[in-house]
């Protein structure tokens, strides 16, 4: 079957966070929002027809998961490299639920957490919410966008007491898969130094080639008795509405803790339609998606092509994973407020502001290209006359 993702879907007047939420966080309704990490892609038919199949069953009581779901997950990442036992798979009702369930169940108030900045925010809330102390190790740019790790800070920040490290893999929002290299640095020194690693991997299904996505926990079992690793389907199959994700660790006594965590909180049990939805992603949408990895590459072409030919000022480079772009507005020659007020009222989008994501990514946005080729076109264009503008106004 061949999908089309050119095919636009209205979000708008649909309770939409992305699509209808744009008045409250950005202060103006009529903008192109390309913001909140989720696809404006129709979720795919087979998950809408195993939905619509239960749903002629007209009783929604009480649920129990069969094997077919765990199995469904063993089957999806054993594809991708990754051999896990089914007996040690935990549910959440999302990753991000998930972290804050991990911080809380293996750290206590004022021990440190290290992450790398830039890096997804709620990692920051994560930790500051709980009473936890950030610690911050800086991810290096390149100078073009690429960014790496900074081994020799990273390491003196794990060996000043650092509990545990939050690993964003592929990583959001600078978009690089790690090499097998790099991550086996991270684990050897948090092993060397005793740090828990809970490892976001929700876009480890969105990598594009030549680049490979590994599974953090499968270097080795020293790194696997480590690790308690997130993923979820919902980034992939746009099914992050149904709160459905997975817990999953190796270690018998990580297991155990962060399960009976999860279920004293009383949110193990989840929703009929999410369980349905993750097992048939995980079963049937391997086709859907290697379709939409080659059009979210072309999105991505597409942007880079645009920004070198028509607006050089704005730097940025073609991710390796998710389907976010970071885009560097340095040379703007704005602050970060005021590059926030001009893509909202001259060029009217909707982007993440960089700072966000920690101090460095102070002068950056965030562009999510997840969306209709039309759409980025136009974002693109308007964009465009909006620094031409600008440029005859000074």
């Amino acid at each position: 079957m061949v999908y089309n993702f050119d095919e636009a879907v209205c979000r708008r007047n649909t309770n939409c966070e992305k699509w209808d939420n744009c008045t409250e966080r950005f202060g103006k309704e009529d903008l192109l929002p390309l913001w909140v990490a989720d696809m404006d892609f129709k979720t795919p038919d087979f998950i809408i027809n195993a939905l619509r199949q239960r749903l002629e069953h007209e009783i929604l009581g009480y649920q129990i998961r069969p094997a077919s779901f765990y199995n469904a997950v063993k089957n999806w990442l054993q594809q991708r490299g990754w051999q896990i036992d089914t007996q040690k798979i935990s549910f959440s009702p999302g990753v991000v639920p998930a972290i804050n369930f991990a911080v809380n169940a293996f750290t206590n108030p004022g021990d440190k957490i290290l992450i790398n900045t830039p890096v997804y925010h709620p990692f920051i809330y994560a930790v500051n919410n709980h009473g936890r102390t950030l610690v911050k190790s800086s991810l290096v740019n390149s100078g073009n966008g690429y960014y790496t790790v900074d081994f020799d800070d990273f390491e003196n920040k794990l060996a000043d007491g650092v509990k545990m490290f939050i690993l964003c893999s592929p990583h959001n929002p600078v978009g690089r898969v790690w090499t097998l290299d790099e991550l086996n640095k991270i684990g050897e020194l948090c092993l060397k130094y005793n740090v828990l690693v809970i490892s976001d991997e929700i876009h480890s299904d969105l990598v594009f080639a030549p680049h490979k996505h590994i599974y953090f926990a499968s270097i080795s079992k020293e790194i696997a008795d480590q690790t308690i690793t997130f993923i979820a389907p919902s980034k992939t199959f746009n099914v992050a509405g149904l709160s459905s994700s997975i817990i999953y660790s190796g270690n018998q006594a990580l297991h155990e803790k962060i399960s009976k965590y999860v279920s004293r909180l009383g949110v193990s049990a989840g929703t009929i339609f999410g369980d349905i939805a993750l097992e048939t992603a995980y079963t049937h949408g391997y086709e859907w998606l290697s379709q939409l990895l080659k059009y979210l590459d072309g999105n991505f072409e597409y942007v880079v092509d645009y920004l070198k030919k028509y607006i050089p000022c704005i730097k940025t480079r073609k991710p390796e994973g998710t389907y976010l772009m970071w885009l560097d507005c340095s040379e703007l020659n704005m602050t970060s407020s005021q590059i926030h007020e001009f893509l909202v009222s001259k060029a009217g989008l909707a982007l993440n502001s960089g700072h966000i994501f920690g101090d460095e990514g102070d002068l950056f946005v965030r562009l999510n290209v997840a969306t209709q080729r039309a759409i980025l076109v136009k974002a693109m264009d308007s964009l465009h006359n909006a620094i031409e503008q600008n440029k005859s106004l000074k």
